[in-house]
């Protein structure tokens, strides 16, 4: 039996990133090759001399709505409030903050622009009518473990550089270390580069309580492989050539597709014990213990293989988390 605290570990706070670099990619970069069983070290500039004529890159081309409101109660108490999804007109699940708050209750947004009445657990409808216009009183979704409010920085280097299709309430990490200047350059270097859409939303990151992790059910979320990743995720398979998946999110969405998926809603849960089927590389950020992605990357790699690389990432003070360092998996 696999137990959640087979995936733990501890991380001194100060290696959690608060503020992403300034040029992105200058982060870290610490390749992890399984056939040869090394740890090696360099920066992420240097990522396209690990790539091979032929390889197929895919990116996940998701944009980060600014998803998070901070509104008062009638009693002047603070209120914040994450939107999930749009359900339908001006009602969105969200995730409400501080819980206690009671269905009926009225909330209102920067001097009253803006007001909301709580309809339901997890649910609030706006007064706007237009997704839009309730979007504009939001902000970043930074997560939890960064300690500061959103920045106007944020509504820049916390969205990658080739985010197209508005959707997501966090960003795919692995990807924000590309800049338009190093896509180019692998491109030139013969290697293809396909989008894919996955809206990351709170099942990525929803915590696991289950002591026994194949007790744990993921919830969906949406994803979609259109034709032209879909022929050159084709054309890569019959030249035996290598599909690199950018981030946890875009591996989740291939291995769906390698049951012949194309679009819905992902539920996929991926574990030590998967065989994967469609991803030959991974790269990806550091992620938290206990968690789904972290899972991920130990079923990719190996779980005492992640272990012994975070370790030796803890102790050359690797930057952490979404804003953090890199790590390639070949």
């Amino acid at each position: 039996m696999l137990r959640l605290s087979d995936f733990d570990y501890t991380l001194p706070a100060g290696l959690i990133a608060q503020y992403p670099l300034e040029k992105r990619d200058l982060a870290k970069l610490m390749v992890l090759n399984r056939k040869e069983a090394t740890v090696s070290h360099c920066i992420f500039q240097d990522i396209p001399a690990y790539f091979q004529q032929g390889d197929l890159l895919i990116l996940n081309d998701t944009k980060v709505l600014p998803s998070r409101l901070k509104g008062l109660r009638p009693s002047g108490g603070k209120v914040e409030i994450l939107l999930l999804r749009h359900k339908n007109n001006s009602t969105f699940q969200a995730l409400i903050k501080p819980a206690r708050i009671k269905v009926h209750e009225r909330i209102v947004f920067n001097g009253g622009d803006l007001a909301g009445e709580i309809t339901a657990k997890n649910e609030i409808t706006f007064t706007a009518k237009d997704a839009a216009a309730i979007y504009k009183h939001g902000r970043m979704p930074l997560p939890p473990y960064i300690k500061r409010p959103p920045e106007d920085l944020d509504d820049i280097y916390y969205q990658t550089v080739y985010a197209q299709k508005e959707g997501a309430i966090a960003s795919p990490t692995a990807g924000l270390h590309f800049t338009q200047e190093l896509i180019a350059g692998v491109r030139s270097n013969g290697i293809n580069i396909a989008n894919i859409t996955l809206h990351i939303n709170y099942p990525t990151f929803k915590p696991v309580k289950q002591e026994n992790i194949e007790d744990y059910r993921m919830e969906g979320e949406y994803f979609s492989i259109e034709d032209q990743a879909v022929n050159l995720i084709k054309e890569t398979r019959l030249a035996q050539s290598r599909i690199i998946a950018v981030g946890t999110t875009s591996c989740r969405a291939l291995e769906t597709y390698s049951s012949g998926i194309r679009q819905g809603y992902t539920d996929l849960f991926i574990y030590p014990g998967y065989k994967f089927k469609m991803v030959d590389c991974l790269l990806t950020n550091f992620h938290l213990p206990r968690t789904t992605l972290f899972m991920l990357v130990c079923a990719f790699a190996g779980r005492d293989f992640v272990h012994k690389a975070y370790q030796q990432a803890i102790d050359r003070r690797y930057r952490f988390y979404s804003y953090g360092d890199a790590m390639l998996i070949i």
